[in-house]
């Protein structure tokens, strides 16, 4: 079976023996702003990107929970790059691959199979960036919170008796920094207003989506 893009980049780091890293939960891997001298690759745990916003809000982007580079979002050739977003690690653990820039683009410029995977990669983030723009401006506060529950199927989601587990927690403050919500307040409201109407329950602090016809018709709207 032909290896995915991801795979061939793992096993050729592997291969050419590039360290890893480990970090704890909750702590920063890297800063919004800050100058960083390396690429790094997840290699397994699940973390969250962010940046903070004018007003002192933390303004989410994206849970990653599978193998992925971090940020490619930069030039080529400088040693190091500003950071373009936090990178925090929201499970027990997550390890990384570190690689000075410099050396992974040398390693992309002269392998076509990376090239090709950096060029899917810049595909793949433009069309995330899109979705989270259509998510907040065309669907409302609780049509952003439907269209981001529905997101997290795929990411965490697991098919039980009940429905649909999202197996991880997900805080009513990171779901608002998420849709683009100002207060946990309004984040509460909407997912009673879902608790009521059996869209979802919540069970040992994780949901568990019952109807997922009901998101998809909140985000449609």
């Amino acid at each position: 079976m032909a290896l995915t893009d991801i795979e061939y980049l793992i096993n050729y780091l592997e291969d050419h023996q590039v360290p890893t890293i480990k970090k704890k939960r909750h702590t920063y891997l890297t800063y919004h702003g800050l100058s960083e001298h390396y690429t790094y690759v997840l290699k397994d745990g699940i973390i969250k990107n962010s940046i903070i916003l004018k007003d002192g809000r933390e303004f989410n982007l994206s849970y990653i929970a599978k193998p992925d580079v971090i940020s490619l979002l930069r030039d080529e050739v400088s040693r190091s790059t500003d950071q373009p977003f936090n990178v925090r690690i929201e499970s027990d653990y997550a390890t990384f691959y570190q690689v000075k820039r410099v050396t992974f683009w040398d390693y992309v410029n002269h392998n076509p199979k990376l090239q090709n995977y950096v060029k899917n990669y810049y595909r793949k983030k433009l069309s995330e960036n899109i979705f989270r723009l259509q998510r907040m401006v065309m669907n409302g506060k609780k049509g952003a919170i439907c269209a981001f529950i529905y997101s997290l199927i795929d990411l965490f989601g697991k098919k039980i008796n009940d429905g649909i587990l999202i197996d991880f927690i997900v805080t009513n403050d990171d779901i608002a920094g998420f849709c683009g919500v100002s207060s946990r307040s309004s984040v509460n409201r909407t997912l009673k207003e879902l608790r009521d109407a059996r869209v979802i329950i919540i069970k040992n602090h994780k949901l568990i989506i019952k109807d997922v016809n009901y998101l998809l018709d909140q985000i449609a709207n």
